[in-house]
C-alpha cells in the first residue's frame, strides 16, 4: 500500500510521502527544490506521518528518506528570515524538536537512508535516527556559525551521537566531514556506494524486521531511558527490564530455539 496522506500540506505534491511495504513504511521527505529544507510544511508533515506510523499495526521498520540530490538542507532560511514573530519562531523549533523526539519515541527503528548533504537541523535528523547508512558521496554539517546562527537545537542530537570534541568541531567550525568520517566519529553506521544506498537499506531494514517486534521495541525503549542515567541507576533499571523481558514468550521460544539448534518462531510471525 501506498499512501500520501498529508493533511497539512498546501501544495499539489505532499511534502511527505509514505510508502508500506510488508512491515517496513518508507518516509520519504519529498521537496527536492528546496533541498527538503525542513519548513514548517515539512516538519508539519513529518509530525503526522509518524503519529501515523505510530499507530499503524504491523509496521516493525522505518526508514527515513529523501527525494533529489540532497537529504535535507535543514530548516528554510527564507522562511526563518521572513518569519519576524519571536512565539512563531519558538514555535517552529519546538515543533522541529518535538519530531526528532517522535523518532526516539516510536516503537521500531528508524533507519535514515542518507544521500547528499545533511545540514544543520538535516544533521540533526540524521543524529536522531536510530540508525543510518550513507551513500559514499554524502556530507554532514553544523555550519550554522556560518551565518550567525548557532545550530544550537541540531546540537542535541549530534552531541548525542559523537564524542563531545568531534561534536564540537562540526559545531564551531561549521566544516562539512564526509560519509566515511561521519562513520568514523558515529554519525552514521556504514557507508556504501551511491549505486549501492537502496539495496543496503533495504537489506538492513529485512534483517530488522525479522527480529521479534515486542522484543525490539522494548529494547529501544531501554536503551534511550538508561543511556544518560547515573550508571547505578542505569543497571537498576534495565535489570527490571531483563526480568520482564525474559517473563515474555518471545524470550522463553528465542533461548528453546537456540538452544535446540532451530529457528525461532517469534509471536508476531
Amino acid at each position: 500500500m501506498t499512501t500520501a496522506a498529508m493533511p497539512r500540506a498546501t501544495q499539489a505534491a505532499p511534502p511527505v510521502l509514505v510508502d508500506r511495504r510488508g512491515p517496513v513504511a518508507t518516509v520519504t521527505l519529498n521537496r527536492p527544490a528546496s533541498r527538503n529544507a525542513l519548513s514548517r510544511e515539512m516538519v508539519a508533515a513529518l509530525a503526522d506521518a509518524f503519529t501515523g506510523i505510530a499507530r499503524t499495526a504491523g509496521l516493525k521498520v522505518v526508514i527515513l528518506a529523501a527525494r533529489g540530490a540532497a537529504f535535507c538542507a535543514g530548516h528554510d532560511l527564507r522562511e526563518l528570515r521572513d518569519l519576524h514573530d519571536p512565539a512563531a519562531l519558538k514555535r517552529l523549533f519546538a515543533d522541529c524538536a518535538a519530531v526528532m523526539q517522535q523518532i526516539i519515541a516510536l516503537p521500531q527503528p528508524v533507519v535514515a537512508k542518507v544521500q547528499g548533504v545533511a545540514t544543520a537541523a538535516g544533521c540533526q535528523l540524521v543524529a536522531s535516527c536510530d540508525l543510518a547508512v550513507a551513500a559514499g558521496s554524502a556530507r554532514f554539517a553544523t555550519p550554522g556559525v556560518n551565518i550567525g546562527l548557532f545550530c544550537s537545537t541540531p546540537m542535541v542530537a549530534v552531541t548525542r551521537a559523537v564524542a563531545r570534541k568531534h561534536a564540537m568541531e562540526m559545531l564551531l567550525t561549521g566544516d562539512a566531514i564526509d560519509a566515511a568520517t561521519a562513520a568514523a566519529w558515529g554519525l552514521v553506521n556504514r557507508v556504501v556506494g551511491d549505486d549501492d544506498l537502496a539495496v543496503a537499506v533495504d537489506d538492513l531494514a529485512e534483517a530488522l524486521a525479522a527480529k521479534p517486534a515486542a522484543v525490539v521495541a522494548l529494547g529501544k525503549r531501554a536503551f534511550y531511558r538508561q543511556i544518560d542515567q547515573p550508571l547505578a541507576i542505569a543497571y537498576a533499571e534495565t535489570a527490571e527490564i531483563m526480568a520482564q523481558n525474559m517473563a515474555a514468550a518471545d524470550a522463553r521460544e528465542g533461548i528453546s530455539a537456540f538452544l535446540e539448534r532451530r529457528p525461532a518462531l517469534w509471536s508476531d510471525r
